[in-house]
């Protein structure tokens, strides 16, 4: 005879605000791996390896986003499945060897290698923590815990790409970069391990109290079908498109332009922090305002800024347009997440979010790819220019396509206290919930 055990589970960032701020540290260690090789390795492949095609260089962005978006898709399939905090923790442990490649290639395939690594380990562990905090907060409070999510990782990615670019300009840009990495993955490693619960509780009492009906086609109502979450993959691509092409592409052309490695560190920094910083402000604006003018407006002022770079020479309009460019990113990150969330079924959830994040980062592979044949077969100005118009008319079908949703939820809170029973699927227990 089975045992029937209750166990008070609530939803809200208030209820919930210590297991969420373990998971936002978490999520800055995740950001600060990438941040790792953000500024510095255009400048391993030409220094080190001679690699001059605009195309090999950003070969390693290609790789990352694949096998980042690929993972990404699995981690959603797989999340009620495995459970979330169980594919964190496997995200760290494939991180291990990534410093220890990164500092020690003796080839460019040394690189690639770390990277593909590097994008399992992103797969997993943020989309883990994405949709760990989503299933925390409940409805209300979605974007304002995205913003909080991405603020921390992004954040991270900026400061590590700071560090490292100083490290590089002081030290060299090897091995000593690297062993930031190795901090990260064993703070990541060992805080998942000892600190992080699983979720699932808190996706059970979501799943009785939730009335948006399950998507029937979910991969491809999240792709296209759907106006809603059809328009969000679509600018998620974009978004991805056009920072894959600013990683690569942004580090050549400053130093064409004649910008030292500390210069170049700067203004590739800025842009992240500006985008991390941001999405305190816009994280909690998308909970407000319609989440369509929201994204909107920031693909817009995105495509503003990378067409301005084509004109700029100076240290300062760099930055002014690194930090407009981090701006408009930052309007549309957290809103992209909230949105998903908003428009599936809490057991679709972690399943639409990795189809978004399957053709999200795509977008990186995808710009990398379309921005080095560009600037190898014509020059990085045309390559930046077409990049720009793409963002443009990515703002236009956000325009075209997407409606503001209503308040039509139930609010949980209206019920003290529910008695599910039986919940199916992967949550076969009963529970006591409660929420306030």
């Amino acid at each position: 005879m089975g045992v029937v055990r209750k166990m008070h589970v609530q939803l809200g960032l208030k209820a919930n605000w210590k297991q969420f701020t373990l998971l936002v540290i978490i999520n800055a260690f995740v950001g600060g791996m990438v941040g790792l090789e953000r500024s510095i390795l255009p400048r391993i492949a030409d220094a080190e390896f001679h690699i001059a095609a605009k195309t090999a260089i950003l070969s390693f962005i290609i790789v990352f986003g694949i096998i980042k978006a690929i993972t990404n898709y699995y981690t959603g399939v797989l999340a009620n499945k495995f459970g979330r905090r169980n594919l964190l923790l496997a995200g760290w442990i494939i991180a291990l060897p990534i410093p220890f490649l990164l500092m020690w290639a003796p080839s460019w395939g040394w690189i690639i290698a770390a990277n593909v690594l590097l994008g399992i380990n992103q797969g997993l562990t943020w989309s883990s923590t994405v949709v760990m905090k989503i299933d925390l907060v409940g409805e209300k409070e979605r974007g304002f815990a995205m913003g909080l999510n991405e603020f921390a990782g992004y954040l991270a990615v900026a400061l590590v790409a700071f560090l490292t670019g100083w490290i590089a300009s002081e030290y060299g840009i090897r091995p000593y970069p690297f062993y930031v990495g190795i901090v990260l993955v064993a703070l990541g490693l060992l805080g998942s391990l000892f600190f992080i619960r699983d979720t699932k509780h808190h996706v059970a009492l979501e799943t009785v109290t939730n009335n948006i009906p399950r998507l029937k086609h979910i991969f491809w109502e999240t792709t296209w079908k759907n106006r809603n979450l059809g328009s969000v993959t679509q600018a998620g691509l974009i978004n991805n498109l056009n920072d894959g092409m600013v990683w690569g592409i942004l580090p050549i052309l400053l130093a064409t332009k004649g910008f030292s490695l500390g210069e170049i560190g700067l203004i590739t920094a800025i842009y992240p922090a500006v985008w991390g910083i941001g999405q305190l402000i816009t994280g909690r604006m998308s909970d407000i305002f319609c989440k369509k003018d929201m994204m909107f407006t920031g693909m817009v002022l995105q495509a503003i800024a990378l067409i301005a770079l084509i004109w700029a020479n100076s240290l300062l309009v760099f930055i002014l347009i690194s930090a407009l460019l981090g701006w408009g990113t930052a309007m549309v990150y957290p809103t992209f997440l909230a949105t998903v969330a908003e428009n599936t079924h809490p057991l679709d959830r972690a399943k639409s979010i990795g189809i978004f994040r399957l053709w999200r980062d795509l977008g990186y592979a995808i710009g990398a790819l379309l921005t080095g044949l560009i600037a190898d077969l014509v020059n990085v100005q045309a390559a930046i220019l077409f990049i720009g118009v793409l963002t443009f008319i990515s703002a236009g079908i956000i325009r075209y396509r997407m409606h503001c949703k209503t308040k039509d939820l139930v609010n949980p809170g209206d019920r003290k206290k529910i008695d599910p029973g039986p919940v199916s699927g992967p949550f076969r227990e009963n529970y006591l919930f409660t929420t306030k």
